[in-house]
């Protein structure tokens, strides 16, 4: 056939031809990346339902005293087309002195299918101190605040977290805590107990309690103290330390690992009191993620970024091969090796969702490489340039092997490979005279 002629002897026809099966490639390799990201939405579902029925990332902020008051506002009544004055309930809220909380962390590994979910059991000892209650500084009518109604609030956010009864010390005396907080104002969830306050007793409180407390993923803290100190201790080894504040002091080794933090007021955007919902304390967490190891799906659609390069660097070996040894590749010849080539893919996703990504990696390159090698030698009639194919393809899977290992380093490595590969090309290409060359009739 004329076509099948003019691309034995038209260079460049075959070239246009290569790039665009690149091209057509490129959706089957969309695809995979498709593929990969509707896996990790399967692992996020798996790891929803566990978690709500065990208990979501908690995050503890507090605790802080709510104390509700009256105000009056001035309101104009369609309806009789007066001003009246309508009475409002607020609340003011004030957080405490000094905060110390120490606790430990007990994660263990649950499945849902073949998906890994981290849960954790934790208990931690919350204690402090309320100073002098200023309340002369939010220019409110001492008649108007109900001291008899005033609680100490802590938030959780998921609630069905909570393993044993909590008890609040509260200076001296104890008090059970009820479920939700006196208002929506600082956390819309949480736990509250009320406590003794008057006009003439609004200084010096001592309280504390302990908390048990499950959870899964994440562990966070709101820095409501003037002074906060954080202590976590778990036998997990690799926490990610996260949020707005980073330890002061830590110890990750194959025991586990243990964190300190120790967060002043000055270090945070809201006072130490304040009337309605005036500020918002969540921006200021901070705590642990309980990272898994290795995160399979994230690593495999880093790796298929890559497609393009494997494809492209795979056909020019194959088009030099055809230049400077005088062959003949089909097009049809060349799109199977480039399905070879995404195949790859689909296979390192399924293996890693098994035996690790280290392993799928490998299992997914040498299957790769064999049917690669055997069908170059099939079509070519040459072990040699069979097993030329085959290192090449092999120094690819390992240079990206290499810069997915390396993340820090992964733009340094994939700059120099790429300029050395670039080199390379240059280097064999040198003496090929583009004017005048044919490939084998």
């Amino acid at each position: 056939m004329k076509i099948n002629k003019d691309l034995k002897s038209n260079i460049f026809l075959k070239l246009a031809v290569i790039g665009g099966l690149i091209i057509i490639l490129l959706i089957p390799a969309s695809m995979v990346k498709e593929l990969i990201l509707d896996r990790e939405n399967v692992q996020n579902g798996a790891i929803t339902e566990v978690s709500s029925k065990w208990g979501e990332g908690q995050k503890i902020s507090g605790p802080f005293i709510s104390i509700p008051y009256d105000k009056y506002e001035k309101r104009f009544n369609k309806k009789d087309s007066i001003n009246e004055i309508v009475k409002l309930k607020n609340w003011i809220h004030i957080l405490p002195e000094n905060l110390n909380i120490k606790g430990r962390i007990s994660p263990q590994k649950r499945y849902r299918g073949i998906f890994e979910v981290v849960l954790y059991d934790s208990e931690f000892t919350i204690d402090g101190k309320f100073e002098d209650l200023e309340l002369d500084k939010l220019d409110i009518d001492k008649s108007n605040i109900h001291y008899d109604k005033a609680s100490l609030n802590i938030g959780i956010s998921d609630l069905k977290g909570i393993e044993k009864q909590v008890v609040l010390d509260w200076n001296g005396k104890k008090i059970s805590f009820n479920s939700g907080t006196s208002s929506n104002q600082v956390t819309s969830s949480g736990i509250n107990a009320g406590i003794p306050l008057s006009l003439d007793t609004l200084a010096g409180f001592n309280f504390s309690t302990v908390i048990n407390l499950k959870g899964s993923q994440y562990l966070y803290f709101t820095p409501v103290g003037k002074t906060t100190d954080l202590t976590i201790s778990s036998n997990w080894t690799t926490p990610s330390f996260t949020g707005t504040y980073l330890p002061d002091n830590r110890k990750i080794d194959e025991s586990g690992f243990e964190a300190n933090w120790n967060i002043l007021h000055l270090n945070r955007n809201y006072p130490q009191i304040w009337k309605g919902s005036s500020y918002k304390i969540h921006s200021s967490s901070f705590g642990t993620d309980l990272l898994l190891p290795v995160d399979n799906y994230k690593k495999s659609y880093r790796v298929a970024k890559y497609a393009i390069l494997f494809l492209i660097l795979t056909f020019a070996t194959f088009f030099f091969v055809e230049i400077l040894k005088k062959v003949f590749i089909h097009p049809i010849q060349y799109l199977l090796i480039g399905f070879a080539l995404i195949i790859f893919y689909t296979l390192l996703v399924s293996f890693s969702e098994h035996v690790g990504f280290d392993y799928s990696y490998l299992i997914s390159s040498v299957l790769t490489l064999i049917l690669v090698s055997f069908y170059t030698y099939s079509i070519l009639k040459s072990k040699q340039l069979g097993l030329l194919i085959s290192g090449i393809l092999a120094i690819l899977y390992t240079f990206i092997f290499s810069i997915i290992q390396l993340r820090d380093y992964a733009l340094l490595m994939g700059s120099v490979g790429m300029f050395i590969i670039l080199a390379l090309v240059m280097y064999f290409s040198r003496k090929i005279d583009w004017e005048n060359i044919r490939s084998q009739e």
